[in-house]
């Protein structure tokens, strides 16, 4: 959609609303796996939680920092959780359940998908890489909203196990976001999954620490996994 004067509500509308299609079925049936007699009721307050919350990270879909795009869903993620504290549910137990979701989310979905995900670690020490990740540090690297996201990319070889990629996150905007809402204890969950997604990708993740656990920064190191 060409977004002109005037009709910028109407285009961010329709790519929220785009891009909640695509995740939102993975919270529902594992609501509805598990509280299959209360589903519908939890199902709307989660809504209720995610249109309250989502005020928070509506500017990251318009943001020039592309590591923002990810913090609508984590709206949603925080908002699953908050349907799940009201309902007495403990950590654990919210863990398992908020790690089913993502994990069900991620996984590739048919053959073709499972090797577009291979192709980045491919492209690394490669000419079109090293035209990319400056121009990618440079929008990552700030950010106009406090509310978002700035990291550094590492290109270094020595410092990258060889790969000439890693990332280091200086500000997480899902432990600025779960804050906020008093939630922060439970904003480590979401780092679990970067293993997966990492091995995913035909990497393996070293990180000695995250933003969420204590630490001052998350450094992202991969390692190729050889077969």
């Amino acid at each position: 959609m060409t977004r002109v004067r005037g009709c910028s509500h109407v285009t961010y509308s329709y790519h929220k609303t785009a891009f909640m299609k695509a995740y939102k079925k993975y919270f529902i049936k594992t609501i509805e796996h598990h509280f299959p007699y209360k589903a519908n009721m939890l199902i709307q307050k989660m809504n209720i939680h995610y249109a309250i919350i989502s005020k928070d990270t509506s500017f990251a879909l318009a943001s020039k920092n592309p590591i923002d795009k990810r913090l609508d869903f984590m709206a949603y993620f925080l908002a699953l959780i908050k349907t799940l504290d009201e309902q007495q549910q403990g950590f654990d137990a919210i863990r398992n359940i908020c790690l089913e979701v993502v994990t069900d989310y991620v996984q590739p979905k048919n053959k073709l998908h499972a090797f577009l995900k291979r192709i980045p670690p491919k492209l690394m020490n490669t000419w079109l890489a090293a035209a990319l990740l400056p121009v990618l540090n440079k929008k990552v690297s700030k950010n106009n909203n406090k509310e978002g996201f700035i990291a550094n990319i590492i290109t270094d070889k020595e410092k990258t196990y060889g790969l000439g990629y890693g990332i280091d996150i200086i500000e997480c905007g899902i432990c600025k976001l779960f804050k906020k809402h008093n939630y922060e204890q439970y904003a480590s969950i979401l780092c679990e999954v970067d293993k997966i997604t990492s091995e995913l990708a035909g990497l393996q993740l070293i990180r000695t620490g995250t933003i969420a656990m204590g630490a001052k920064k998350c450094d992202f190191r991969f390692k190729r996994i050889t077969q």
